[in-house]
């Protein structure tokens, strides 16, 4: 058994480590993304004009500067139609906060790590902890096995273990029957009244 917990404790180790290089990873990439581009932009959609097909131009200038003669570069026409072309074009002074962007995607992975924990907790350290506690026999009995003037025998055993191992899992496992019980003779009771009803 100490083998086995060992083996659990590396493997979250593990689990921990690769979530934090890719943490550390996912931040030097968003970093590198910071550098590329430009919080701020300037965006002309133009249309076909003529011969030219319809294009979108970015640039990183002010806002006061937004505009077709300043983005548009090469300006696909020359001379008069230059005026036509600008008229046709659509900009558009574009802010964002990559700060906020880069909050919201690590809170949004740290979110999915815990979940990711918490899912290989379910899946591999939970059932070993009820086979270590409880042993491999079952704490739920079926209905044919309860009758109907001790609805409550299996959990007065569950009690009786809890009881001799001052456990918060065997409370809680404890809690737990006792609900189940209680919902399975709620159901009873109701198809019991609706057959009477009926």
């Amino acid at each position: 058994m100490a083998t086995l917990w060992g083996g659990l404790l590396r493997l979250g180790s593990l689990l921990s480590l690769s979530c934090l290089a890719l943490f550390v990873l996912l931040l030097a990439q968003l970093s590198d993304a910071a550098k590329n581009f430009e919080d701020v932009r300037c965006k002309c959609i133009c249309p076909p004009y003529k011969e030219n097909s319809g294009h979108i131009y970015n640039k990183n200038i002010s806002q006061k500067d937004c505009d077709c003669l300043h983005v548009v570069e090469p300006m696909p026409v020359r001379g008069p139609d230059v005026e036509a072309y600008c008229l046709r074009c659509e900009c558009k002074y574009e802010e964002r906060s990559s700060v906020t962007i880069k909050v919201t995607i690590i809170i949004y992975l740290s979110i999915l790590g815990l979940l990711l924990l918490y899912m290989v907790y379910l899946t591999l350290v939970e059932p070993i902890l009820k086979r270590r506690l409880f042993g491999h026999s079952q704490l739920i009995q079926s209905d044919d096995d309860i009758g109907d003037h001790q609805p409550f025998a299996n959990a007065h055993d569950v009690l009786a273990r809890s009881r001799s191992r001052a456990n918060v899992l065997n409370k809680v496992e404890y809690a737990q029957q006792r609900w189940k019980l209680q919902v399975q003779e709620q159901r009873k009771s109701v198809f019991d009244r609706h057959v009477v009803l009926s």
